[in-house]
C-alpha cells in the first residue's frame, strides 16, 4: 500500500453516509495488488481486501485479471464453488466467461455486459472461458457484501446487456451497479452504492460528478490515467475517501478504469474462503454444508470436479470492519 494523504487543510468533522464515526474528507491512498492464482490456468490482482482497507461502501473484493493471451490456453477455468452473503460482480474488456450456477443458470458474460448473482444464503457456480473463446481475456471478479437485513434474500442470477451510460467529452461512463449522476443500473442492490466502467479517450482531462455520502475508490484497468493528479497504473486502486461532490480524471493515453463506491458500510464481516457471515458457527456450518453436499445446491454441465472447502484456520476468525 503506498502512502495516504488528507487533502482537507482544516478539517471540520463531518458525517459520511451517515456515519459519526467517519470522516467526510477527501484522501488519495493508493493500494496495491496481491497476486493470487484463480483456478489452475488464471493469476489474478487482488486490491480489496487490501492492507488496510477491507472496503469501499459495499465492495468486499475485488479481483483484475488480464489482458491475458489464452487463445492456446485453458483461459478461466474455476470449478463450481459455493457462496454466502454476497453478490458476485463478474464485468469484462476483452473475451467471455460462461457462467453456470445451482439454480440452472447458463449465461455467456460479453464485454461491457453485466453479469450479477446474489448469493442469499446459498448459491453454487462455476466460471470457465466457452470452447472456443477469445484470443485475449481481461476483466474483474468482484464482490458486494449484502447488508444484515437481505443476507438471506432468495438467491438469484442476473444479466444484462443494456446499461445506461454517462457521458462527457472524451469520457463514456457505463452505469454497471447503482447510481451515478442522473442514471441507474438495472442490477438489483441492496445498499447505496455505485460500480462504474470508465472508458477515457487518450489525451482527455474532465470530472465526474460524486455523491459526497459516498467513499470511492478508481481500479485502472488499461492505459495511463491519472486520478485527481496521482497516476494510477492498470491492477492498481486508488482509495479516494469520502466528502468529494467531483472526480478529476486525466487520461495521457486511452484508458479504461472502474469507479467503486457507496455509503461506508456499517457492520462487521467475517469473510473466509467464499462466505460473508457474521458469526464463527455461521461460516463453519456453511463449509461442513458445501463439504456434505447439502443447502449449496448442484452445478451441472461443467466438466470437472467442484473445489473443495480449504481447512477452517486453527484460531476463531475475527469480525472485522471497513478498515482492517
Amino acid at each position: 500500500m503506498g502512502g495516504m494523504s488528507n487533502l482537507d487543510t482544516h478539517p471540520v468533522p463531518k458525517p459520511c453516509g451517515g456515519r459519526e464515526d467517519v470522516l467526510a474528507a477527501p484522501v488519495r491512498e493508493l493500494l496495491s495488488p496481491r497476486r493470487v492464482p484463480l483456478g489452475e490456468s488464471t493469476e489474478v490482482r487482488r486490491l480489496l481486501p487490501n492492507l488496510g482497507r477491507r472496503m469501499i461502501g459495499a465492495w468486499a473484493f475485488v479481483d483484475h485479471y488480464g489482458p491475458d493471451d489464452i487463445a492456446d490456453e485453458p483461459g478461466m477455468q474455476v470449478p463450481p464453488h459455493p457462496h454466502m452473503g454476497l453478490q458476485t460482480v463478474s464485468w469484462l474488456h476483452e473475451g467471455e466467461v460462461l457462467h453456470r450456477d445451482s439454480l440452472g443458470s447458463l449465461q455467456t458474460i460479453r464485454p461491457r455486459e453485466l453479469g450479477l448473482m446474489t448469493s442469499g444464503g446459498a448459491i453454487s457456480h462455476s466460471e470457465e472461458s466457452p470452447r472456443p473463446h477469445a484470443r485475449h481475456l481481461h476483466g474483474a471478479q468482484l464482490w458486494v457484501a449484502l447488508p444484515d437485513e437481505a443476507r438471506h434474500v432468495a438467491a438469484h442470477f442476473e444479466h444484462h446487456a443494456d446499461l445506461p451510460h454517462v457521458t462527457a467529452p472524451g469520457l463514456d461512463a457505463t452505469v454497471v451497479l447503482g447510481t451515478l449522476d442522473t442514471a441507474t443500473s438495472p442490477g438489483t442492490t441492496y445498499s447505496p452504492l455505485v460500480g462504474a466502467d470508465l472508458a477515457l479517450r487518450g489525451g482527455t482531462a474532465t470530472s465526474l460528478p460524486l455523491n459526497p455520502d459516498f467513499e470511492y475508490g478508481v481500479l485502472a484497468m488499461s492505459g495511463e490515467l491519472s486520478v485527481d493528479g496521482v497516476p494510477v497504473t492498470p491492477g492498481s486502486m486508488l482509495y479516494l475517501g469520502c466528502g468529494r461532490t467531483s472526480l478529476p480524471l486525466r487520461a495521457v493515453s486511452d484508458a479504461g478504469a472502474m469507479l467503486l463506491g457507496g455509503e461506508p458500510f456499517a457492520e462487521k464481516l467475517l469473510m473466509w474462503w467464499n462466505f460473508v457471515g457474521r458469526t464463527q458457527e455461521e461460516i463453519e456450518r456453511a463449509r461442513e454444508d458445501w463439504t456434505t453436499g447439502s443447502r449449496f445446491g448442484e452445478v451441472h454441465g461443467y466438466d470437472g470436479e467442484r473445489l473443495p472447502a480449504p481447512a477452517l484456520p486453527p484460531v476463531p476468525l475475527k469480525p472485522r470492519g471497513r478498515e482492517r
